[in-house]
This record gives structure tokens, C-alpha cells and sequence, in this order.
């Protein structure tokens, strides 16, 4: 029996690559024998790719605005110029701005949704149009526990990742029959720069850690397994699909 988990020679973009999940995500992809370009907002992209990149499975930095849908068309382009193909598209890059709902300045919120939303929307047309020649392809979002919930001040980062949740199950209904699996990863709270200010006010650190069954934050590497599940074959018959990689938060 072959094995349906195995992606090695596939080619990939990821964005938000160069630290956190995204960073985590584009190592597991590389150890599992994928060639990729991950996609960051600044030089140390670059650096990552370069400290990542091995010649079996060559990783690629190119440097994108998330927050200027046409710099995204140009970095998407050149990444394809770069691997000549792609089976793979993590949609990854995020930001999150916090201010109290009734002053939540106008401006945070069309950079949130720019970056969080209109970037992966547009990565996904032009990723699909070269899927769908080829007959294959898998798109996969990046989610969150906000795309089910609220939260509290954070509007623009809740109304961008359920509208991820959305927008995922919009495409797989579209592209499904093409051969092109569109799903999307929802992680809890993870172990990164974004639960800073969390790990630091030690009751709502205590109230969090309390609610999660697994009894600890996630980290980069707990995103791997699922990854690298929606990227292979294993996957095939998953359309439309928010996968919750949150030690069991939702649950609760």
C-alpha cells in the first residue's frame, strides 16, 4: 500500500512563514520532503528560508505586503516563477490589533481584514486557476477558535477569520469538483508572540490554561500532523473543512 500521507516533491507557498505557526508549519512541510517559497513581510523571510533550505527540499523567501492586493499578485507570480508549479497553498499570514470595539479605529480594521482575509481570497484565485488545469491542488486556511466566537476586542481579527471559516467552505464548494480540496486549520491558543499579553496576566493565564483539556498552549509543532494531512493524498475526500487543533478548547 503506498503512503497516502506522502507529499515529498511537492511544491508549496506558504505565508506568514517565517516565525510562529506559519514558521512551524513550513519546517514540518520541509522535513517531509516539500520544495517551498514562504512568504513574509520583511528581510528575515529571507534569513529563514536560507537557514531552512536544504538541497533536497530547496525553501525559497520572498518578501510580500499583505495590506496591497496587487504586491500580493507580484509575490504570488514570483513564486511561481521561482517553482514552476504548485500543489500546495498554506494561507497563513495574520495580524491581530486589540482596542475596545466602540473605538476601534477604521483604518486597524482594513488592515486586519486586507491581510487576514482579501490576501488568502486572492492567493486562493491564483493558486486555483493553476489547480484547476492540472486537475489537483490543496488550498488550506488558517482559522481560529474567533472564527466560532467573539472574543473581546479584537472585532476586526474575529469578523477576518470567520469570514476564513466562510470563505473556505464557499471555494471546496466550487473547486471540489475539480480536484482541488480547500479546508481550513483552527488552532486554539498557541505558544506565540499573539498569547504574550495573556501568559503575562497571570488570572486570565490561570482561567485559559484551566478550560484547556490538554492542560498546556499548543506550539508550532502540534499544527504539523494536520498539515501535512490536508497536503496529502490521506486528505483527499475532506472538502470545506475547519479542523480544530486546539488541545480540545472547543469541546469543553
Amino acid at each position: 500500500m503506498k503512503n497516502i500521507f506522502d507529499i515529498r516533491g511537492k511544491k508549496a507557498i506558504i505565508t506568514g512563514g517565517s516565525r510562529g505557526l506559519g514558521r512551524g508549519m513550513a519546517q514540518g512541510l520541509h522535513d517531509a520532503g516539500v520544495e517551498l517559497v514562504i512568504m513574509g513581510t520583511n528581510e528575515k523571510v529571507l534569513n529563514t528560508a536560507k537557514e531552512m533550505s536544504t538541497a533536497d527540499a530547496p525553501v525559497h523567501g520572498v518578501m510580500a505586503d499583505f495590506k496591497d492586493t496587487e504586491n500580493v499578485i507580484k509575490a504570488f507570480d514570483k513564486a511561481i516563477d521561482i517553482l514552476g508549479d504548485i500543489d500546495i497553498l498554506i494561507n497563513n499570514a495574520g495580524i491581530q490589533v486589540r482596542h475596545p470595539s466602540v473605538e476601534f479605529p477604521l483604518g486597524d480594521w482594513e488592515d486586519v481584514l486586507k491581510v487576514n482575509l482579501t490576501s488568502a481570497f486572492v492567493l486562493s484565485q491564483k493558486a486555483a486557476k493553476i489547480m484547476i488545469d492540472k486537475g489537483r491542488g490543496k488550498i488550506i486556511n488558517v482559522a481560529s477558535l474567533l472564527s466560532f466566537s467573539g472574543g473581546l476586542t479584537v472585532p476586526a481579527y474575529a469578523a477576518s477569520k470567520g469570514g476564513i471559516a466562510q470563505v473556505t467552505k464557499a471555494l471546496a464548494n466550487e473547486w471540489a469538483a475539480k480536484g482541488i480540496n480547500v479546508n481550513a486549520i483552527a488552532p486554539g491558543y498557541m505558544d506565540t508572540d499573539n498569547i504574550a499579553a495573556i501568559k503575562e496576566d497571570e488570572a486570565r493565564n490561570a482561567q485559559i490554561l484551566a478550560r484547556i483539556p490538554a492542560g498546556r498552549y499548543g506550539t508550532p509543532e502540534d499544527m504539523i500532523g494536520t498539515v501535512i494531512f490536508l497536503s496529502s493524498h490521506a486528505s483527499d475526500y475532506i472538502h470545506g473543512s475547519v479542523v480544530l487543533v486546539d488541545g480540545g478548547w472547543m469541546g469543553r
